[in-house]
């Protein structure tokens, strides 16, 4: 066991050590002129290490300096994978700071999320010479999407563990949903709105569902649609539900485009007004009457069970008990 001469001595040989490190803006202005003169990755590493000191000196406030600069200078200079690196690492030095959720640090995050390439993927070439452009060009999407999604998925659970949303600070969550939509090779739809409707910007989101429904299969249009109103409504926010719906039609007229018109749109008109009246038969009798509707996604059924729940108080029955008590009749 050290005593407290040695104790005293450990720690008087550790100060110095800690004093060592220079204000954070050295070290900024440095590792600039060593990107700007080319070199990246050893720039990377240095980031890396020099802001891991930082963390360790409890400097914490200069450590995000440090990673914010350097993932800005990064992805300003197309290096999306180191970029992304030190974004992740800037929000993971957040959580090791318990630093809160303030629209400071929110306006650091939107600033990198800006520098993120935003780049429309090709969707067809004319010649068989193009087709090493193409792959190219697929692989740098998916470069950006993963980098840019990983630093904002880390950003949306900080921001949920440190903030005052338990869902995580709605900006992110838009932030998230339109660069999925924008970067994204295949329209998951279901990722853009589950983002989407944990949102801050609902015309947004109206916006990109319209885009959506101009190049979509057929088909997939009332789906998008439904999915959305029915997340809405799963997590008890009739509202936006409604709204996002008013606002739909408003932009589809607009633009002079055709609203989709079939049963499980009708049945989403009919549900909006159901949930205002507040009627339980009349939603179990929806329920039963559009099935075939509410089956052509497998996820609609779970939500609409949700819906009952967060408006009716319908506990959701368990297929377990089920089995039981048909094994108790058979008896």
């Amino acid at each position: 066991m050290e005593s407290g001469n040695q104790v005293r001595e450990k720690m008087s040989r550790e100060k110095p050590r800690r004093a060592n490190l220079p204000p954070v803006q050295e070290n900024i202005n440095k590792l600039e002129k060593v990107i700007n003169d080319g070199n990246s990755y050893g720039a990377q590493q240095m980031y890396k290490s020099i802001s891991a000191r930082y963390v360790s000196a409890q400097r914490c406030a200069e450590a995000l300096d440090l990673l914010h600069s350097g993932a800005c200078l990064q992805l300003k200079q197309g290096e999306v994978t180191c970029g992304s690196e030190l974004a992740v690492m800037l929000v993971d030095a957040l959580v090791k700071g318990k630093i809160p959720c303030d629209p400071e640090i929110l306006d650091r995050i939107r600033k990198i999320y800006k520098l993120f390439p935003q780049i429309p993927v090709p969707s067809n070439f004319a010649v068989e010479d193009d087709v090493q452009e193409l792959t190219e060009a697929l692989g740098a999407a998916k470069t950006r999407l993963h980098g840019c999604s990983s630093f904002l998925k880390a950003a949306i659970k900080w921001s949920a563990e440190f903030g005052a949303d338990k869902n995580g600070d709605p900006q992110l969550h838009t932030m998230l949903a339109e660069y999925i939509y924008s970067e994204s090779l295949e329209m998951d739809m279901a990722k853009v709105s589950y983002h989407f409707v944990r949102g801050n910007n609902l015309k947004k989101f109206a916006t990109t569902l319209v885009n959506f429904m101009s190049k979509c299969y057929p088909g997939e249009d009332d789906i998008a649609i439904a999915r959305a109103i029915l997340m809405y409504l799963s997590m008890g926010n009739l509202q936006d539900a409604s709204s996002l719906m008013e606002e739909l039609k408003k932009q589809v007229q607009a633009q002079e485009l055709e609203f989709p018109v079939s049963d499980l749109i009708q049945f989403i008109n009919l549900l909006l007004l159901t949930l205002e009246k507040e009627t339980l038969p009349l939603f179990n009798a929806l329920r039963v009457k559009y099935k075939p509707s509410i089956d052509r996604e497998p996820a609609f059924n779970e939500l609409v069970c949700d819906i009952a729940e967060k408006f009716y108080g319908v506990q959701r029955r368990n297929p377990f008990q089920d089995m039981f008590g048909d094994m108790l009749k058979m008896m």
